[in-house]
C-alpha cells in the first residue's frame, strides 16, 4: 500500500466523494447566531432538527386566516457574487425576492426555509450566505425557520453554489388584495426600487461582461462605484413598508392592488393585477430609470421594448388604488425612505385586442 492510499483510508468514502460532512457542521455552527436573530416567538425549537415549528395558535386573532406562500431563487446574479467573493448580500436578495412576492396579496410574511446547494462546502462561506438571509428575515419580520446545505461535487464545481428558498405567510380572507379589487379611475403609484434587485443578470452579464469586456472591478463614473459594486446592491425588502401603507391607507380607501416588478419587466408584472375589462396606461414621463439601467441599454444597444420586457427600470413595486387613498399611502412610504410617484391611471379595455399595460411617451433624460 502506498502512503497515498493510506493517507485516504483516514477519511470516510462519503469524504473520499467530495463531501465533508464536517465541513457542514462547522457551517451550521457559525450560522447559528444570524439565525437567532430572526426568532420570532412563535417559533419552537432551535436549529438543527428535521423540521421547523411555528405555532399556528398564534392565527387564532384572525377571523379567518388565509395562509399564502411563494418560492423563488435569486437567478444568475450569484455569478457576480461568486466572481467578486462576496457572499454576505446574496442571500438578502434571496428574502426580497421572496416576501415581497408575498406581501403582495397582502399577506404578512411569518417564517421562511431556504436551500443552499454548492460544490464544496465552505464553512465561512455558507455562514456569509446564511448571514445574508437573516438579515432579509430582520427587515421582513419574518423567522428563518430552517433550511438545507448540500455538497454536489461533480455537479457543481468547489466555489458555485445556488440558492433558494420559500416563505409562508398569514392575510385575513377579506383582506386580500389583488384584480378583484381594481376599478376604473384607480391610479398607479410606483414604488422605486434599490437597482436591478434580481432579474435580468443573464441579459445585464451578457451585454456588460461577455459582450462589452467590461470587468467587475471597472470603475464606471456614471454609477459613482465600480461595475461589480454597483451589480451587487441588494433586492428592497419592502414587506414592512407596504404593510404599514396598506394599513395607513385603508381609512382614505385602501390599496386594491399591488404588483413586484420582476423578472418580464414593468408592464407584463403589472398585467396580472389588471382584470380583463380594464386597462392601464403608464406614463413614462413621470421618471427618469436610475444611471444602471440606462448603461446597460446604451451598451447593449437595448430597444425600449427589450429593456423593458426584462428589467425594472427603477420600479419595485406597483400601487394601485383610489386616487383619495395616494396622499396617505405616499405619506407613509416617505416616512420609511421610500420614494413614489404617480405614474399611470386605470381605464376601460377598449376591446380584447387591447393591452392590459401600454406604456407611453418617453423617460427625462438622465
Amino acid at each position: 500500500m502506498t502512503d497515498a492510499t493510506a493517507a485516504d483510508t483516514t477519511q470516510s468514502a462519503y469524504a473520499r466523494a467530495g463531501v465533508d460532512i464536517e465541513a457542514g457542521d462547522r457551517a451550521v455552527e457559525l450560522m447559528k447566531a444570524h439565525v437567532a436573530r430572526t426568532r420570532r416567538p412563535e417559533v419552537l425549537g432551535g436549529l438543527g432538527g428535521f423540521a421547523g415549528f411555528f405555532d399556528a395558535s398564534a392565527l387564532k386573532g384572525y377571523a379567518h386566516p388565509v395562509l399564502a406562500t411563494s418560492t423563488d431563487g435569486v437567478g444568475t446574479k450569484v455569478a457576480i457574487a461568486q466572481a467578486m467573493d462576496r457572499h454576505d448580500t446574496i442571500g438578502f436578495d434571496l428574502i426580497g425576492m421572496l416576501v415581497d412576492d408575498l406581501v403582495v396579496s397582502g399577506a404578512e410574511p411569518l417564517f421562511v426555509t431556504d436551500y443552499i446547494a454548492c460544490g464544496k462546502v465552505v464553512p465561512e462561506r455558507i455562514a456569509d450566505i446564511v448571514k445574508g438571509i437573516a438579515a432579509g428575515c430582520e427587515a421582513a419580520g419574518a423567522a428563518l425557520l430552517g433550511g438545507e446545505t448540500a455538497e454536489h461535487p461533480g455537479l457543481l464545481g468547489p466555489d458555485e453554489y445556488d440558492i433558494a428558498g420559500a416563505t409562508t405567510g398569514v392575510v385575513e380572507r377579506d383582506d386580500i388584495l389583488g384584480a378583484h379589487l381594481v376599478a376604473d379611475g384607480d391610479v398607479v403609484l410606483a414604488i422605486a426600487s434599490s437597482g436591478l434587485h434580481s432579474n435580468g443578470y443573464s441579459l445585464v452579464r451578457k451585454v456588460l461582461l461577455a459582450d462589452a469586456g467590461w470587468s467587475l472591478d471597472r470603475e464606471v463614473p456614471e454609477l459613482g462605484t465600480t461595475l461589480g459594486e454597483a451589480l451587487l446592491v441588494p433586492t428592497r425588502v419592502y414587506a414592512k413598508d407596504l404593510l404599514a401603507m396598506i394599513s395607513d391607507a385603508r381609512a382614505a380607501g385602501g390599496v386594491h392592488a399591488i404588483s413586484h416588478i420582476t423578472g418580464g419587466g414593468f408592464a407584463n408584472n403589472l398585467a396580472r393585477v389588471v382584470p380583463d375589462d380594464l386597462a392601464v396606461t403608464i406614463e413614462r414621463s413621470t421618471w427618469t430609470p436610475p444611471a444602471v439601467f440606462q448603461l446597460v441599454q446604451q451598451v447593449g444597444k437595448l430597444s425600449q421594448p427589450d429593456i423593458e420586457a426584462t428589467l425594472n427600470q427603477g420600479v419595485g413595486m406597483a400601487v394601485v388604488l383610489p386616487e383619495q387613498s395616494v396622499a396617505a399611502a405616499q405619506q407613509t412610504l416617505a416616512a420609511r425612505g421610500l420614494h413614489s410617484w404617480v405614474c399611470g391611471a386605470v381605464g376601460v379595455r377598449g376591446g380584447q385586442d387591447h393591452a392590459a399595460v401600454t406604456m407611453v411617451g418617453e423617460h427625462p433624460h438622465g
